[in-house]
């Protein structure tokens, strides 16, 4: 009988570490940034079909860069886990910090116990009168409480660069705009000049009642982008 082949754990959890972020690599980034109507979130995408960025709950948006699959499964379990917690209690118990938990403890289980990771890195979004809310949740469960703006894929450090340079408070939703479409642009992961007719964008309004998220349309980006 042979010897069975051995990979040390440590190794074995570097490999795949590196095979996700390889596959995260790929996808475009996404940029979410405080305004004085609420949360603004901005991904690239030339795609009609599919979509980067989504309601979770009334106040909560979900948004994520890697496989299409695997992070559409990760929203499916975010709407169910909300749904599920809001119906036992109550709407007001459905918080971005309970939903971020859930992620990254499965992350952290898939990471840990299956053969392959996910390819994913997610951000969960909620807006809130006192403060709003940014969690970054990477492939391995690893979770980051942010403030006033959030970024996951693409050049990191060079997009928190960008947005620690010229984000403010009270920054109206056309400026936090733009700062999100030049955030993406100086990615060295984005396409280059970015218009409306490859972004895709929604907003967490903190001004409307009930269900927070919105999508703009083309014309919306357009305006916004020169104003």
């Amino acid at each position: 009988m042979g010897t069975p082949f051995y990979v040390s754990p440590e190794q074995m959890y570097q490999d795949r570490a590196e095979y996700a972020r390889k596959g995260i690599a790929k996808g475009r980034p996404i940029v979410a940034i405080d305004n004085a109507e609420g949360i603004v979130i901005m991904a690239e995408n030339r795609s009609a079909g599919l979509r980067k960025i989504a309601e979770i709950y009334d106040c909560i948006a979900f948004s994520a860069v890697g496989k299409f699959d695997e992070y559409e499964n990760l929203r499916k379990h975010g709407v169910r886990a909300a749904d599920l917690r809001g119906f036992s209690f109550s709407r007001e118990d459905v918080v971005a910090a309970n939903l971020a938990n859930d992620y990254s403890t499965l992350l952290g289980t898939i990471f840990t116990r299956e053969m392959k990771p996910y390819e994913v890195e997610i951000l969960v979004c909620e807006v809130n009168p006192e403060r709003n809310s940014y969690f970054q949740i990477l492939y391995d469960g690893t979770i980051t409480d942010r403030r006033h703006y959030a970024s996951v894929g693409g050049d990191s450090d060079e997009i928190h660069k960008v947005l620690q340079e010229r984000w403010k408070e009270g920054m109206s939703l056309a400026e936090a705009v733009q700062l999100a479409r030049d955030a993406l642009t100086r990615s060295n992961n984005g396409s280059g000049t970015l218009d409306e007719e490859c972004l895709e964008v929604a907003v967490l309004d903190s001004r409307r009642d009930g269900r927070k998220f919105r999508r703009l349309v083309r014309d919306e980006v357009r305006g916004l982008l020169g104003a």
